[in-house]
C-alpha cells in the first residue's frame, strides 16, 4: 500500500490575500505607534518615523527577498535556524513571540481605547476597571474562536484592508488640502524639538509602526506561486505603510502648535503638550486627527473609531494566531518542548500553544493596566519606570521584541547569501557586492549591514529609553535559553550544536511544494554544476 502523503497547507492564498494579511497586522500599527511617538519624540516625530521608516524598508527588502527563496511557514525563525543554527534561530522565534503575545494585548487594548471615542464609559483614565475587563473579554474571546478554529478569513482581511487603505487615503488628502499649514510645521520642529533622549524614545517607539511584515513570510507556505507574488505584494505594502507613517506624523505636527503647561503647582517648570500626544490622547491619535479634519471629521468621528477597532481587532487575534503557529513550528523543529505541538482531540488546532501565549499576554495586559486600576502601583512605576503607562509598557516590549528578531534577520540573511548562494534568489536585495566564498560566486548585501546598524541602532535606545523594557526584555530572552538549554539537554540534542539538516533536499521539495517548478529545476541545476565543479577540482592534480 502507498504511504499516504501529509497534509499540507492549502495554498489558496491569492496576491491581494498576501497583501492583506500584511496589511492587517502592519497597517494597525499606526493606529497605536502615531500617539506615543508625538508624546515623546515631539516636534521632531516626523524625523523618528524617517529614522524607523528608512530601517523598515530594509527589514522589508530582508524578509521579501527571504521569504520568496524560502517559501515556508516559520518567518524569521525559520530563517535565523536555517542561516545562523538551532539556538540562534530558537532566540529569534522566541523574541517573535514575545512581539505576537503583545500584539495580542496591544491590540486589544488599542481596540477598546478607539471604541471609547464612541463610548466614554470604556476611556482608560475615567473608567479603568471597564477598560480593562472589555480589554480581557477580547482576549479570552480570541482565544476561544481559535481553539475552535474559527479565525479571520483572508476575504474579510481583504475587505477590511482595503476600506481602510480609502480611509486612512481620504484622511490625509483632505487634511493636508484644508488643514495643514507648512508654517506651523516648519514653527513646531523649530520650538518643540526635543533631548537627545526624547528623540531617542520616540525612534524606539516608532518601528512599533512598522512591526507585522513578518505575517506575508508567516503566510508563504499558503501563498500561490510566492517567489513571484511575496516580492509584488511586500514591496507594494512597504510603500502603503512608508507613505502612511511619514504622511500622519507631518499632519499632525502641522495641523496644530504645541503648547506650553505647567508640571508643578507653581508652574516652575514647563513641558509641551500636543493634543495628539499626551496620556489620555495617544491611544486613539488617527481618530482625533481625522475628527480635526474640515469637511469629514463630522463622519469621521463616528465611522474611524469602528473601523479602527476593527482592525485593531483582527491585529489581536492575527497575534494569537501567530502566537500559536510559531510555537507549534519551533517545537516540529525540536527547538521547543513537543507539548507544544499537541492539538485538542475535536477541533484539531494547537491548544497548548494557544492557551501558553494568551496566558503570557494576559500576564502582560494586568501589568499593563496596574497603574490605572490601582494608585499604589501607579506611585510604583512612578518611582521606578518614570511614570510609564500601561500603553507604553506594551510598546517597550514590542520594540524589544522586533528590535531583537530583526537583528538577527539580517546576519542570517547574510549568512544564507554566503553559504547558500545556489538557491534562485527571483527577488534580491540591491547594492551586492559581488565575493567569492568556498569555491561558489555570492552577493555580500549592502542594504543588509545598513538595516542591521540601523535596527541594532533602535535596540539599544529601546534599552537605554524605557525603564521597563530594558529589564522586562532580556528577562523573557534569559527565561526562553533556559527552557530551551533544558530541553535540549533532556532530549538528548545538541545544546549550543544544531540538529543535522539536509538542507539541500529540504529545499528541493519547498519549492516543489510551491509550485515554483522552474525554480526548483535551477536549484537543482545549479547544484549538479557545483558538484561537478567540486569533483573536478579534487580530481586536479
Amino acid at each position: 500500500m502507498p504511504e499516504k502523503k501529509k497534509p499540507e497547507l492549502r495554498r489558496s492564498v491569492t496576491p491581494w490575500g498576501s497583501f492583506a494579511w500584511g496589511y492587517s497586522d502592519v497597517g494597525a500599527d499606526i493606529f497605536v505607534g502615531l500617539g506615543l511617538v508625538l508624546g515623546a519624540a515631539a516636534g521632531a516625530s516626523n524625523v523618528a518615523f524617517l529614522f524607523a521608516g528608512v530601517v523598515y524598508v530594509c527589514i522589508g527588502l530582508a524578509y521579501t527577498e527571504l521569504a520568496a527563496t524560502y517559501p515556508v511557514a516559520g518567518g524569521g525563525q525559520y530563517f535565523v535556524m536555517r542561516g545562523l543554527g538551532d539556538i540562534f534561530g530558537f532566540i529569534a522565534g522566541w523574541a517573535v513571540l514575545l512581539d505576537f503575545t503583545i500584539d495580542i494585548t496591544l491590540f486589544a487594548w488599542a481596540c477598546v481605547d478607539y471604541l471609547s471615542q464612541l463610548l466614554p464609559a470604556l476611556n482608560t483614565t475615567a473608567n479603568p476597571w471597564p477598560h480593562f475587563i472589555v480589554a480581557l473579554a477580547l482576549v479570552l474571546g480570541l482565544l476561544s474562536l481559535n481553539i475552535i478554529g474559527v479565525r479571520e478569513s483572508t476575504a474579510f482581511n481583504g475587505v477590511v484592508s482595503a476600506l481602510d487603505i480609502v480611509s486612512e487615503t481620504t484622511i490625509l488628502t483632505l487634511g493636508f488640502l484644508f488643514a495643514f499649514r507648512p508654517e506651523i510645521l516648519i514653527h513646531t520642529m523649530q520650538t518643540s524639538w526635543p533631548s537627545s533622549n526624547d528623540l531617542m524614545l520616540g525612534i524606539s517607539l516608532a518601528i512599533v509602526s512598522f512591526v507585522g511584515l513578518e505575517s506575508i513570510s508567516q503566510a508563504a507556505q499558503e501563498t500561490q506561486r510566492p517567489a513571484s507574488v511575496i516580492p509584488r505584494t511586500s514591496v507594494a505594502l512597504i510603500l502603503t505603510i512608508l507613505i502612511f507613517a511619514l504622511s500622519y506624523s507631518n499632519l499632525a505636527l502641522g495641523m496644530q502648535p504645541w503648547h506650553p503647561i505647567p508640571l508643578d503647582a507653581h508652574g516652575h517648570t514647563q513641558a509641551l503638550w500636543h493634543w495628539l500626544g499626551n496620556g489620555d490622547n495617544n491611544g486613539k491619535a488617527v481618530a482625533l486627527l481625522a475628527q480635526q479634519v474640515p469637511y469629514f471629521g463630522a463622519v469621521a468621528a463616528f465611522y474611524v473609531p469602528v473601523l479602527g477597532a476593527i482592525l485593531l481587532l483582527i491585529s489581536s487575534n492575527s497575534g494569537v494566531f501567530g502566537s500559536s503557529r510559531i510555537a507549534y513550528a519551533m517545537s516540529s523543529a525540536k527547538l521547543l518542548p513537543s507539548a507544544f505541538q499537541r492539538v485538542h482531540p475535536k477541533f484539531r488546532t494547537p491548544m497548548v500553544s494557544l492557551v501558553a501565549f494568551v496566558g503570557v499576554s494576559v500576564i502582560e495586559l494586568f501589568f499593563a493596566a496596574l497603574p490605572s486600576l490601582d494608585p499604589a502601583a501607579s506611585a510604583l512605576y512612578a518611582r521606578w519606570f518614570n511614570g510609564e503607562s500601561g500603553l507604553g509598557f506594551l510598546a517597550d516590549l514590542y520594540a524589544f521584541g522586533a528590535a531583537t528578531s530583526y537583528s538577527f534577520v539580517f546576519i542570517a540573511l547574510v549568512a544564507l547569501r554566503l553559504f547558500d548562494p545556489l538557491s534562485p534568489r527571483k527577488f534580491k536585495m540591491p547594492f551586492n557586492i559581488p565575493v567569492t566564498v568556498r569555491g561558489e560566486r555570492a552577493e555580500f548585501p549592502l542594504v543588509a549591514v545598513v538595516g542591521f546598524a540601523g535596527i541594532f541602532a533602535i535596540l539599544l535606545f529601546t534599552l537605554k529609553t524605557h525603564p521597563i523594557g530594558r529589564i522586562a526584555g532580556p528577562a523573557w530572552l534569559v527565561v526562553g535559553i533556559i527552557i530551551y538549554l533544558l530541553y535540549r539537554r533532556n532530549k538528548r540534542l545538541p545544546i549550543l550544536g544544531s540538529q543535522r539538516h539536509d538542507w539541500r533536499t529540504q529545499q528541493a521539495e519547498i519549492l516543489r511544494n510551491a509550485g515554483e517548478l522552474e525554480l526548483m529545476d535551477e536549484y537543482l541545476a545549479n547544484l549538479k554544476a557545483s558538484d561537478e565543479r567540486r569533483a573536478q577540482a579534487a580530481a586536479a592534480p
